[in-house]
């Protein structure tokens, strides 16, 4: 049996870990999870302590991409994401592969200008 190193061996992340991952508040997370009702983290213990599965953070990236990047408004988000789930998500995994690209050709660009 070859150990698999790439695996993600995290099941469950905290609301403060998902929140600095997109650079939101907690408090935004809270609110979105009011607005989005299949955004519904598992909760544990006696204080309710939210844990975000990798389905979740999928969830919270559409939104994400759809509210701060792409600025829709949170009824017109839901509106997109309830009539069209799948074009949606194809949208928002080719918009995070050309920043992705974006910010690799900004990085590549002052390393050139360095060189002369």
């Amino acid at each position: 049996m070859a150990l698999n190193l790439n695996k993600n061996l995290k099941l469950y992340y905290t609301i403060k870990e998902v929140a600095d991952m997109f650079g939101l508040n907690e408090s935004t997370l809270r609110y979105w999870e009011t607005e989005f009702p299949y955004l519904k983290p598992k909760t544990a213990g006696p204080s309710k302590v939210r844990q975000y599965s990798d389905k979740d953070i999928e969830q919270i990236r559409l939104i994400h991409n759809l509210v701060k990047e792409r600025g829709f408004k949170l009824a017109a988000a839901r509106k997109i994401i309830n009539s069209n789930r799948d074009g949606a998500d194809r949208t928002a995994d080719v918009m995070t592969r050309l920043i992705s690209v974006r910010d690799d050709l900004q990085t590549l660009k002052k390393e050139l200008d360095g060189l002369q």
